[in-house]
Order: structure tokens, then sequence, then C-alpha cells
């Protein structure tokens, strides 16, 4: 992604009436998103300064370490033990409610596109005219019984409000172990869980990189697919791609034509033409 010849255009939605938890950055060489995982009101992170600064800090230092001639791995190991030592002193950095974030990032290096995803943001790449999404679902695979008993519970109730509390404790528990789920929290290890690969350049006509929030137009609501989503991105920039994200979340406010969480996300979209 070397300039004049790429192209990089970008939004960021916040959650209406919340503070932005993801978090976007890009270089000459380098893009990446960040998606901080958010709490429920209900539970208290044991961090001084919330999950908007933890993203936009590990996103900044890892847009920086990438930009190096190291591997992404490393790159994202030095940023997660950059950020830990940033508050370290102050928070519990390892408690399971300490602030967390998934990510992804996609780097020019010589002729290749290297890419690495961690957790549920996604990496979307067209090569030879096919799209290909690249996303880690493990987190998925954990606390489904409690999942689906938040699911169940209705929309908007203090019921749901403490299912959905329980939900993520349960999930934190599973976190950066083996047989359960990988984020950037504060171990530098769980670098060595993301996925990664690389591919040459000049296969790459154009790519995306999507927090989950922005992904919703394809899953869970299926309006879209990948190949539409970089069609709209293309024709109308990503901030249309996150309209039509909240329009159809507002169409669905009761949360059963796509069972989910909550009815908004952060969403954020980085866009990119090499």
């Amino acid at each position: 992604m070397r300039p004049p010849d790429v192209d990089v255009s970008a939004f960021s939605s916040a959650c209406p009436g919340r503070t932005n938890e993801d978090f976007a950055a890009w270089s000459d060489r380098v893009a990446v998103v960040v998606d901080g995982a958010g709490m429920p009101d209900a539970l208290r992170a044991p961090c001084l300064h919330g999950v908007s600064w933890f993203a936009e800090t590990l996103g900044t230092a890892l847009c920086s370490a990438a930009g190096g001639g190291g591997s992404l791995r490393s790159a994202l190991a030095s940023a997660i033990e950059h950020t830990t030592h940033a508050h370290r002193d102050t928070c519990a950095v390892d408690d399971p409610l300490s602030p967390s974030a998934t990510l992804a990032v996609l780097r020019q290096h010589g002729d290749t596109l290297q890419w690495l995803v961690l957790g549920d943001c996604t990496l979307v790449l067209e090569r030879g005219g096919a799209v290909e999404a690249i996303s880690d679902t493990r987190l998925s695979a954990v606390a489904r019984s409690e999942r689906t008993a938040m699911k169940s519970a209705p929309p908007g109730s203090a019921e749901r409000r403490r299912l959905h509390a329980l939900l993520v404790r349960a999930e934190r528990t599973c976190r950066n172990r083996p047989g359960g789920y990988w984020v950037a929290a504060s171990e530098p290890h769980a670098a060595d869980a993301a996925l990664y690969g690389s591919y040459p350049s000049r296969d790459v006509a154009r790519a995306a990189l999507m927090t989950d929030g922005a992904a919703r137009l394809v899953t869970p609501f299926a309006l879209a697919d990948w190949s539409a989503c970089l069609g709209i991105l293309e024709d109308q920039g990503p901030e249309s791609l996150i309209d039509q994200v909240r329009d159809a979340e507002l169409t669905d406010n009761r949360l059963t034509r796509w069972p989910r969480s909550k009815l908004h996300d952060d969403a954020t979209v980085v866009y990119v033409r090499p």
C-alpha cells in the first residue's frame, strides 16, 4: 500500500448514545481496525481508562509497530505489551473483565500484501474476481447456553440485561486460553493465535477491514454479500455502507428478525484500493 497508487477511505460510527469503542488508523503501508470489547452497564471494567482508550492506544501502537520489518504477529505482540505497560500500574490488567479488543491488519510488504485477524473483525479481499472474507469466529463457540438464554429474553428488559452480564462473564472466563477464544488484552502471546497470511499485491484488487458492527449488513442481516459490500464501498463510500447498517438495525428494534445482544453496535470500515 504505497502512495500515490493506494486510495484509502474510512468511516467510524459510534453506537448511538454511547462513546465509540472502535478505532482505525492507516499509514502509507499499513491499515488497522480495532474493535474494543464493550461491557454491559451492569459490569464495571477494572480499568481507570476505559475501552475507548484501550482500543486507541493498542491501534496506534499496532499501526506503528506493523510499519517495521518484523512479522505482523510480532508487531501485535509488541502493541499488546506496550498497551499493557501503559496502565499496569493503575489498573487490574490481568482481570478477565479488563479491556480487550479484536482487530484486523493489512500491510504492504515488498511485493506482498500481508494480513492478520484476531477476533471477530473481518478482512474482505477481492482477488482474481473472487471475494474472500476472513474472520475469527472462535468466540461464538463458547458460552453457548448463556448466549441462547440472553437471546430468549425480551429486548430491553431487566432480565435481558442480567443475562447479558452473565454471558459476558462466561465469555471472559474463556478468554485467551486453549479451547476458548483469543483477543488482544494483556497477554502478548495471544498474537500467536491470530489468523494470518499473505498474497501477491498484484493479485489484490481491493480490500476492506471491518469491525463486526459494520459487517452486520452481511452477517447476521444477510442483506448483501461481501462482493456487494465492496461495491457499496467503491461506489458510495464507507459512510453509506454504515448508514445502510443503521437503517437495517432500526427495522428490527425488537431484535427478533436478527437476534443479537444489542440494537446497535459501533461500526468502522477502512476501504483500501491498492
